[in-house]
């Protein structure tokens, strides 16, 4: 989910930004200096290439790339590239399950079992013990079923439903850092609350989104993949670090990551998804409330609430968002402020970067957005 470890590739700056039209001295100028500096930085983060999106209130929404979006045929980043969300997909999915919440037809201190009746019974778990909130917060105590996987990449192309990976997952014993109050990540929890979703709505999860969140916003690069293995054209290549040799790894069948993380967009629509969400566009004002009342998370030095991570980069100074890392690598880092008036999206092609320094370029950029 979270972060990668440098490497060294050869960046190329694509990016130019456009000045805005001159307006009237009253009129709030368009700024792009902070967006530049931005981009200039990012350059010596280690990665093949960054599709960036920034939104500001004086210069809207900007799109652009850095380096390469395909390290075989020379490609540049332009800044409409699909990529894999990963684990961004979560908070889509927490956004469904709260709207399910406002319309009365899930209740988040319901237990796993009221839904799903039966399906956790076991020496370590019982689903009358956990609740629909500790599984969008990450406090049920599972444990993630990707560490029943001593080779991803022998799954590569393999089908999986998401019962599958619940069904591994309760083979495993309790992760150590994990009891009924603690933050313990788990990707299990998620594919869980698709299922309940499913259970619910008698549809799932990739098409409650579809008609709950793509086609209100009229987004036009995101979807579900299922079992499809490629990327929509333009596509960010993904790189994995194999003994500091990139390999490209884009190609990859997702349907066992499920709501845990199979989405796959641009930085335009998430952009837009991120801005609608913080908005309250998407959700009322008390579900908006439980999202964002965080635990906790003291492996990354944040906090995590229902499907969003808290970033406080400086004093007083707060953005939302939520980190992704695919087996594909393809990894994301995205910061909404509380108004959804300012974001900053990155789709990076490769999962070994300075994740430190890009975090602090990201805060950096967000503050001084106008």
């Amino acid at each position: 989910m979270r972060n990668g470890t440098s490497a060294i590739v050869a960046l190329t700056f694509t990016a130019s930004l456009v000045t805005a039209p001159a307006a009237a001295a009253s009129t709030p100028q368009c700024d792009s200096k902070p967006v530049r500096t931005a981009l200039k930085a990012l350059e010596g983060i280690g990665a093949s290439g960054i599709s960036v999106t920034v939104k500001s209130p004086h210069c809207g929404v900007w799109n652009g790339g850095i380096g390469l979006a395909d390290l075989k045929t020379g490609r540049k980043v332009v800044g409409n590239e699909h990529s894999r969300l990963a684990s961004n997909t979560k908070t889509w999915v927490a956004t469904v399950v709260l709207q399910l919440v406002g319309e009365g037809k899930i209740k988040l201190d319901d237990t796993v079992d009221d839904y799903l009746p039966g399906l956790i019974r076991t020496e370590h778990y019982d689903g009358r013990n956990i609740t629909v909130r500790q599984l969008l917060q990450h406090t049920s105590g599972l444990p993630d079923y990707l560490d029943a996987w001593d080779d991803l990449e022998a799954h590569r192309w393999e089908h999986m439903e998401p019962l599958e990976t619940v069904r591994q997952a309760l083979t495993l014993p309790p992760p150590d850092d994990a009891n009924s109050s603690d933050f313990s990540y788990s990707n299990t929890n998620y594919n869980l609350a698709g299922m309940i979703v499913t259970e619910v709505t008698g549809r799932g999860i990739g098409t409650e989104i579809e008609q709950r969140i793509i086609k209100p916003l009229g987004l036009r690069a995101t979807y579900w993949p299922g079992d499809r293995t490629t990327l929509p054209k333009p596509d960010l290549r993904g790189y994995v670090d194999r003994d500091g040799t990139l390999l490209d790894r884009t190609e990859w069948n997702t349907s066992g990551a499920g709501a845990s993380g199979a989405l796959i967009s641009n930085g335009a629509d998430t952009t837009t998804f991120w801005s609608a969400l913080m908005a309250g566009k998407l959700l009322a004002p008390p579900q908006l409330a439980e999202m964002k009342r965080t635990v906790p998370d003291i492996s990354a030095g944040e906090r995590y609430g229902l499907g969003v991570e808290r970033y406080e980069t400086s004093p007083g100074f707060v953005t939302w968002g939520h980190s992704g890392h695919m087996e594909s690598g393809h990894k994301l880092r995205n910061a909404v402020t509380d108004d959804g008036k300012r974001a900053v999206t990155l789709l990076i092609g490769s999962e070994s970067f300075d994740s430190d320094k890009v975090d602090a370029i990201m805060g950096n950029l967000i503050r001084d957005l106008r």
